[in-house]
């Protein structure tokens, strides 16, 4: 049975001290919860692709939402951004423990650098989209 991605990622980010100190609101898939005040970050796999001669590499495609809120909030969820960035990029071979079993990040390729989304509402949060396909052994 394969792994379920959302889980590695999930128990991956956790783990990573420094985006955590940024993200006191949470790590949240596949969304922010309602009334989850950010700073956050929400993440789901979006789709991605699968080799039918490699079964075991899959590569799920994730969307990573960061939030952040109040005067600063543009530059903090730009920030969260940037720590995830640092967090995934150039990730090879990451052992990744879920439960009793080891899978691997074997890599992680941005698609899509953050983009700031402009909030509809003045009162709504500040958000920064990123795209990453992730290469994993499950």
């Amino acid at each position: 049975m394969l792994g379920n991605p959302v889980a590695i990622m999930h128990t991956y980010l956790s783990a990573q001290l420094a985006l955590m100190a940024l993200i006191t609101g949470g790590l949240y898939s596949p969304r922010l919860p309602e009334k989850q005040a950010p700073p956050a970050l929400a993440f789901f796999v979006r789709g991605g692709t699968a080799n039918p001669h490699m079964p075991p590499l899959p590569e799920p495609a994730f969307q990573f939402d960061c939030w952040a809120d109040g005067d600063t909030g543009p530059e903090d969820a730009y920030n969260i951004y940037l720590e995830l960035y640092d967090t995934l990029q150039g990730i090879q071979n990451q052992p990744v423990v879920v439960g009793v079993t080891t899978y691997q990040i074997k890599s992680v390729i941005e698609e899509v650098q953050g983009q700031q989304i402009q909030p509809v509402d003045p009162d709504d949060y500040h958000r920064v989209l990123g795209l990453f396909r992730v290469m994993m052994e499950v």
